[in-house]
């Protein structure tokens, strides 16, 4: 089974590149991340045509998340996460795909730290470590997918002096990831390519993706269950390499039966 996450940065200004890719790679599963599209504009025809039933939560011009899956349409379980009834950002969807349960996530980025920013992605990441030991408690294996706005460790960040003020790679996100891996999730490309300087979103600025200057933020969490099933897990960086990309790769694991 092949399970993708995909920050798209537009469903519907890069939608050839989505189906592109879908025919291509042919996830099982695929959460897709910052759609920008309200909810009456997602592609829905058109990923359908591809062979994906889908639900998305969208929102207009910001954030958005969505779960695809293949020959079959996902039963969803939850959009948004509890604790703040006063939050109304896309930003979390939750469904059933066969036996798997399978969570996206959009998280906040956080920028300028310190500042209000931050303070709601702080609490945004504690109501979701919350709502992840939840699903740990539940007789059945899950993924959590998506973009975490998280650089987990100095291999995963071009230059980290020059990001250890950044809201993604800031201790307190930094130790929220950490307090993750300590609940018994598994960070699978991680755990694959234990010493590999390996990233998955490159800024357009700069020339930042022809001279690799990029960071480690969208990450595959698997629960126990899953972990045992892990046999690979990589990045379709030639993605980000075509026209018109988004700033952010495939990330992808297989798993056994």
């Amino acid at each position: 089974m092949r399970i993708a996450t995909f920050n798209v940065n537009g469903v519907n200004g890069r939608l050839a590149s989505l189906l592109r890719w879908l025919e291509e790679d042919k996830p099982d599963v695929a959460c897709l991340q910052e759609l920008k599209a309200p909810q009456n504009r997602f592609p829905a025809a058109a990923i359908r045509e591809a062979g994906y039933g889908a639900i998305w939560h969208g929102q207009a011009a910001w954030n958005g998340v969505a779960i695809l899956a293949r020959g079959t349409d996902p039963i969803e379980r939850r959009r948004g996460l509890a604790g703040d009834s006063e939050d109304t950002h896309s930003r979390y969807i939750e469904a059933d795909v066969g036996d798997l349960i399978v969570g996206c996530l959009y998280a906040p980025n956080g920028n300028p730290a310190p500042g209000p920013k931050f303070d709601y992605k702080l609490k945004w990441l504690a109501r979701f470590l919350l709502h992840a030991e939840e699903l740990l408690e539940e007789d059945r294996p899950v993924i959590l997918a998506g973009d975490y706005n998280i650089i987990p460790t100095d291999l995963d960040v071009y230059v980290p002096d020059r990001w250890r003020d950044d809201a993604l790679f800031r201790s307190e996100v930094r130790t929220a990831y950490r307090y993750m891996i300590d609940q018994g999730w598994t960070d699978a490309l991680r755990t694959l390519h234990p010493d590999e300087r390996i990233y998955t979103f490159w800024d357009y600025l700069r020339r930042r993706f022809d001279r690799d200057a990029g960071l480690r933020i969208d990450h595959l969490m698997l629960d126990p269950r899953l972990a045992k099933r892990l046999v690979a897990a990589g990045v379709d960086r030639h993605v980000r390499a075509r026209e018109k990309p988004s700033d952010h790769a495939p990330v992808w694991v297989e798993l056994a039966p």
